[in-house]
């Protein structure tokens, strides 16, 4: 009985119903108020509603399927009694429950509400009563009898009546002389699988037996007993006939190799909400958000519910599941767990006045009125066009239009198409009789159907396919109930094969990424949190691009892991039956697709199965394989049974109560596969480990990550509900660990690669799925037991969707601090931000404040919703290293927090409060730009400060200085410096981290030369403070005569994360060193120690390494490609080694010599004399590489920009390795005469093999297209 049908351990459940149930008024304990439906008091006594009651189930128990009385009751009539009298409509409602047990398996019940005539006088009495009290409350209140008679108005209106002022008058009482009484019954089959319009044939049929004149053909003990004893459920790929009251009753279930069960009509789903919406609610239940429906209509709740979640194969809902939500149960959906749950709308109430503890990760589906509300931020599902493309032209085959058709699709319809002709006018639903329903004609002037006619005949699809089945058959009568059912049954299975196929096509190579760890399962199962079991980077390096922003998102799920588990579980086990099906689909495609694993692309492969799909089910449903028992007498007591027109007759318990004694075959079959199975029970619990403890391991490891599975629907004790959301705090709190671990270890790398996650590099992609994730845990967390509906914040005026818990939170602590700010000093704590250097100069402090960061917040003007400003505040938070202590701070408000939330709410827990701000705390120990790489657009005010080295110049320049800081979004162009200022604040667009600052003067004045020690930029709103080493001075006739200088920046830590670094066991990320800046080697001879040849050649492998292993990273990962190529141990500085090396370096006349002056003497060289080569080819080659070089020197000389000598080698080489010339310049340099007079003869440059390997490293960077930041070579025209 577990979800895909599949019979549950130890049980025989072959029978195809387990119980037969009859629920209605207790003539006994009489009208009892339903406190619990939360009813109020204000609505007149029919409107109310009453509690019911099992009246008889039989059996009385089964040993595998336990009878579950409340929840039974509960959902069976989910609204409690209802009375009518003759004035109302009393048209019997069909609808389906789901009980989902706490292992996560299933039952279903399919139910026939009808109404039954109230002959106990004491009942009509105390209805009568409780009228009259009513009638005089409402009359001594002016007031409230105006509001009653529009509650009356409304419901005679919802009540599809025509009514007339003196029809109202008299609907609003009960007179015991006029008026007869009707109240609701129930009965109800209780399934192991969902056989929906078998069971609906088989109630339909009892129901008309007991309204008909003639009594039916066996007493109905007959019929219920031979549907739960004497009918089997057929073989899996078989069908079976079984018998009615009236007529034969056909059901079929797919083969082992098929989908799997599933009877709910699909054309009812996409006609209730429109192909558009279904899809986008399909990604939203794949994201595993939270998901409620809401009709006033349970069966609408549950066909949807079962619909989409049947979509999924091969994955599977593993969280709450509750599609019919009883009125009893409503503080469940403060559930801070991802959830799919129905909720019945009350009649005429407007979704805004549903008040919901938790909107920000909602997705709210209002069936009946065909809208959805979408939760902010989630990604498309791959190729969702000519997915939906696809889907239009199943449906339109079908006659269904792919916007959805509200009025047609109902329950009621569905009963008048069986067997009720009596039950028909059912005006409120707008139902209309079903030969008026030709949709195409209906639809013909539609615009979306003539978009798609259009789209039809390019792809082949006739149009006439839509009108065939109706017109010809319309001409002799309407469609027969059975060819109806037959297309419902085959547009079922089509559609479900379309939806599978997409899933086949993205995971066709899901195998090759699934780490296969463990050697045995008992191994796996003691250590499976801690184990990876799919290796997630490598298989998102592998999708189409447009595929990542879903997949990202979908392969966190819960879902997802739990399908790959059961995959690893396989190789030990007998394969699950959706992942065997889906597993040979994939066999089948590599068969007739014989692709390359590695190769993905992103065309779209439509389903090619469709035919074969209906085919099958149809020559099921022609073809009867099995037939059961026919309904025969049973040894009755003579005199009962007896028959009364529109009355359920009270059964007799003792024929129903026990099965025929294993007369039929079906029974003994199933006992000897029970025999088998219990032998290769014992024989695995000798093999393996203990039974009982495996099955505690495989609950534990399936469940991990999930929090409660399902509500018990039975007990509803305060104590019940206590532990229930003690449950919820302890799965939110390992929810949190999971996280935050996760979090740390993908980025951190040392223990990454220990885990097996290979380089330790996350990325950019995987690490916003991972922050967006934390962003929706703590919308959970704050979202669990919130004491009232959050505040309307009054800056936005209209309602809006994005509702958070913890913004509203945070806004109301704000309001309460600044109240506090006017009052006194403000009490913000002060961060130990202040940054120093050797001169004393330093960035002013930048104070530590919550309130300050959601001002920041609140200024952008790009985030339209609180959900979004909540999440922007989590970024900016995390990228500050301050989440853990602005939460703690927002928290230690208790006044606040116990105004807003329940005794029982995760907040006010304080130990797991502190342990969950304590795994947040550990988020401190990794750099996150999640802020800045995400709010690209927008406007950040930065501080910079010129920091001089005071000892050997002068700290201000009588020159005007200008500086431009440039980053991986932009740069800020040109800015005057203040004349006798070091420091500056500027606002621009975001530039993202931080890489080059140009800093430069005009060289005017007395004291113009200036000797820069380092330039530092702070990021005013995240606080990452950079630092630009310098060294150098800027002005003419000193160090190498540059009047501007480009800096590469790095990022500074701050003093908190190296505490942290200190407190923390795993180590902080590497820093780039923080060494002093190197000064060049010529311009202060002999303050560094040379490095030797062997270091040089490998500061050279190095350096083209970096940039090699930059370029293999996905485009999005990569980092700065600026700070490999000039950075500390960048190209340019490597080579700048190379050049050094042997370089005669000595003061000639007291004048400092400059690799630039080599490179000039060579250029000098090259366009005066003819070189001679060996060869014809050779020759022109050479040549034109000198005609390049010298160019490209020429170029850079005459820039309009005042860059010294070290500057322009610098230059130099970055233009030579963007064009791939590098390798060629080289040779030239080492063989041209000028080498002699200014090299050593031990240097490198001199050495034929150094430099033809140099020549070889070098030439692996040609393979790349390597983009140079523009403030490295602004003004170089070559």
């Amino acid at each position: 009985m577990s979800g895909s049908g599949a019979p549950g351990p130890g049980a025989a459940p072959c029978r195809f119903a387990h119980y037969f149930v009859l629920c209605g008024i207790d003539a006994e304990s009489g009208l009892e108020p339903d406190e619990l439906a939360g009813e109020n008091f204000d609505q007149s006594p029919l409107r109310r509603t009453f509690k019911s009651k099992v009246l008889a189930h039989y059996p009385q128990n089964i040993e595998w399927n336990p009878f579950d009385q409340d929840a039974v009751n509960m959902l069976c009539m989910p609204k409690g009694l209802s009375f009518r009298t003759q004035a109302d409509n009393r048209d019997p409602q069909l609808h389906s429950f789901i009980i989902t047990r706490e292992d996560g398996s299933r039952t279903y019940g399919f139910v026939l509400t009808f109404y039954e005539e109230v002959t106990s006088k004491q009942i009509c009495t105390a209805m009568q009563t409780l009228y009259q009290m009513h009638n005089a409350e409402q009359y001594s209140s002016v007031c409230a009898s105006s509001s009653c008679s529009m509650d009356s108005l409304a419901s005679s209106i919802d009540e599809g009546d025509a009514t007339s002022l003196a029809k109202l008058q008299r609907y609003n009482s009960y007179d015991i002389s006029r008026d007869t009484l009707y109240v609701s019954k129930c009965i109800c089959l209780i399934t192991p699988l969902p056989f929906m319009q078998a069971c609906k044939k088989f109630l339909i049929q009892l129901y008309k037996a007991v309204t008909s004149q003639q009594p039916p053909p066996l007493p109905l003990e007959s019929y219920i007993h031979n549907i739960l004893y004497e009918v089997p459920l057929p073989p899996p790929g078989r069908s079976l006939k079984f018998y009615g009251v009236y007529e034969p009753i056909i059901c079929q279930r797919p083969g082992p190799n098929e989908l799997p069960l599933s009877d709910y009509p699909l054309r009812e789903v996409f006609e209730l909400l429109g192909l558009e919406n279904l899809v986008q609610v399909f990604t939203c239940v794949l994201l595993e958000m939270q998901i409620l429906l809401y009709s006033q209509d349970y069966q609408r709740l549950m066909t949807v519910a079962e619909g989409i979640t049947t979509l999924l194969f091969p994955f599977q809902w593993q969280h709450v599941y509750v599609p019919i939500l009883p009125a009893s149960l409503l503080h469940f959906l403060d559930a801070p767990v991802p959830y799919l749950m129905g909720l019945q709308s009350k009649e005429g109430t407007d979704r805004s006045k549903l008040e919901l503890p938790q909107e920000a990760n909602l997705c709210f589906v209002d069936i009946d009125n065909h809208f959805i509300e979408l939760p902010e931020e989630f990604p498309q599902f791959p190729n969702k066009l000519e997915f939906i493309q696809e889907i239009s032209e199943v449906l339109l085959q079908f006659g269904i239009p792919p916007e959805g058709n509200l009025h047609c699709s109902d329950s009621a319809t569905k009963l008048k198409n069986l067997v009720l002709s009596d039950l028909v006018n059912d005006k409120k639903n707008g139902n209309i009789p079903s030969n008026a329903l030709n949709m195409y004609e209906l639809l013909k002037g539609n615009e979306t159907i003539a978009r798609l006619q259009a789209l039809a005949k390019r792809t082949g699809v006739t149009m006439e396919k839509i009108t065939t089945p109706l017109t010809e058959k319309e001409k002799d009568g309407k469609l027969s109930c059975e060819e109806l059912e037959l297309r419902d049954y085959k547009l079922n299975v089509q559609l479900r094969e379309v939806f599978a196929n997409r899933f086949t096509q993205m995971f066709a190579d899901y195998e090759a990424f699934v780490i296969q760890a463990a050697p045995d399962m008992e191994s796996w199962l003691t250590n499976r949190e801690q184990m990876q079991n799919f290796d997630k980077a490598s298989f998102l390096s592998d999708q189409p691009e447009p595929y990542l922003p879903f997949l990202s998102h979908f392969i966190e799920t819960q879902m997802f892991a739990t399908f790959i588990d059961n995959k690893i579980i396989s190789q030990w086990e007998e394969k699950d039956p959706f992942l065997r099906v889906f597993d040979s689909r994939i066999e089948k495609i590599k068969l007739y697709n014989v692709r390359a694993p590695a190769l993905r692309t992103s065309n779209y492969q439509k389903c090619s199965t469709l035919k074969e799909a209906a085919q099958s089910i149809e020559q099921r449903l022609m073809k009867i394989d099995h037939t059961a028992i026919h309904p025969h007498l049973l040894d009755m007591k003579i005199g009962q049974g007896k028959y009364e027109q529109g009355f359920f007759p009270k059964l007799q318990s003792d024929v129903l109560a026990t099965g025929p004694t294993n007369n039929n075959r079906w029974a003994s079959r199933s006992t000897t596969t029970q025999r088998r199975k219990d032998r290769l029970r014992q024989h695995s619990e000798h093999i393996g480990l203990d039974n009982d403890l495996r099955e505690k391991y495989m609950q534990e490891a399936r469940s991990l990550g999930k929090n409660l599975r399902q509500p018990k629907l039975s007990d509803l004790s305060p104590a019940v509900i206590a532990q229930t959301n003690w449950k919820f705090v302890e799965g939110l709190l390992k929810e949190c660990r999971m996280k935050t671990k996760r979090m740390l270890v993908e980025k951190m790398g040392h223990e990454a690669v220990e885990l097996g996650h290979g380089e330790a590099n996350i990325t950019g992609l995987e690490e916003n799925t991972l922050i967006a994730s934390l962003c929706d845990l703590l919308e959970r967390i704050w979202s669990h037991g919130l004491q009232v509906k959050q505040k309307e914040n009054p800056e936005r005026g209209q309602r809006n969707k994005g509702k958070s818990a913890l913004w509203s939170h945070l806004l109301q602590y704000q309001e309460r601090e600044e109240k506090q700010e006017h009052s006194a000093e403000s009490p913000v704590a002060v961060g130990t931000e202040r940054r120093k250097s050797d001169t004393g100069i330093t960035l002013p402090t930048l104070r530590v404040s919550l309130i300050q960061d959601m001002r920041h917040v609140q200024n952008m003007s790009e985030i339209k919703t609180d959900v979004g400003r909540a999440r922007a505040w989590i970024r900016l938070s995390l990228e500050k290293k301050l989440l853990s202590q602005h939460l703690k701070q927002l928290l230690s408000n208790q006044a606040l927090a116990k105004k807003l939330y329940k005794r029982y709410a995760f907040l006010r827990c304080e130990e797991e409060r502190e342990q969950f701000l304590y795994h947040l705390l550990s988020l401190n120990a990794v750099d996150y730009f999640c802020f800045t790489s995400v709010f690209t657009t927008i406007m950040i005010p930065y501080r910079s400060v010129i920091i001089p080295i005071k000892k050997l110049s002068n700290a201000i320049t009588t020159s005007n200085p200008w500086i431009c800081v440039s980053g991986e979004l932009g740069d800020t162009g040109v800015m005057q410096i203040p004349k006798n200022h070091l420091e500056m604040t500027f606002e621009c667009q975001n530039l993202g981290k931080l890489t080059t600052v140009q800093i430069g003067h005009d060289n005017s004045g007395l004291l113009a030369k200036w000797l820069v020690d380092c330039v530092m930029v702070r990021n005013e709103i995240t606080g990452h403070t950079y630092k630009f080493p310098c060294g150098r001075w800027l002005g003419k006739g000193v160090d190498d005569g540059s009047l501007e200088r480009i800096l590469i920046g790095e990022l500074v830590s701050s003093t908190s994360d190296e505490e942290l670094g200190k407190q923390c066991r795993t180590p902080p990320q590497q820093k780039s060193p923080t060494v002093a800046r190197r000064l060049s080697i010529t311009s202060l001879t002999g303050r560094n120690t040379k490095p030797n040849a062997g270091q040089i050649q490998e500061g050279i492998g190095e350096a083209v390494n970096n940039i090699v292993k930059h370029f293999h990273k996905p485009e999005k990962e990569r980092g700065s490609l600026t700070i490999l190529l000039c950075g500390e141990n960048g190209l340019v500085a490597a080579l700048e080694q190379v050049f050094h090396h042997g370089f005669k370096s000595a003061r000639i006349f007291h004048k400092n010599v400059f690799i630039w002056d080599f490179i000039e003497k060579a250029v000098a060289y090259f366009e005066t004399s003819d070189q001679i080569g060996d060869n014809e080819e050779a020759l022109l080659l050479q040549r034109s590489s000198c005609k390049t070089f010298c160019h490209y020197v020429n170029a850079i000389n005459t820039a309009p920009r005042n860059i010294g000598k070290d500057g322009k080698f610098q230059i130099l080489v970055c233009l030579g390795t963007r064009d791939h010339l590098l390798s060629q310049w080289i040779p030239l340099l080492a063989e041209c005469p000028p080498i002699t007079r200014m090299y050593e003869e031990n240097a490198l440059l001199r050495d034929r093999m150094t430099v033809n390997s140099l020549i070889r490293v070098l030439q692996t960077l040609q393979d790349f297209n390597i983009i140079l930041e523009g403030s490295l070579i602004k003004g170089v025209d070559v």
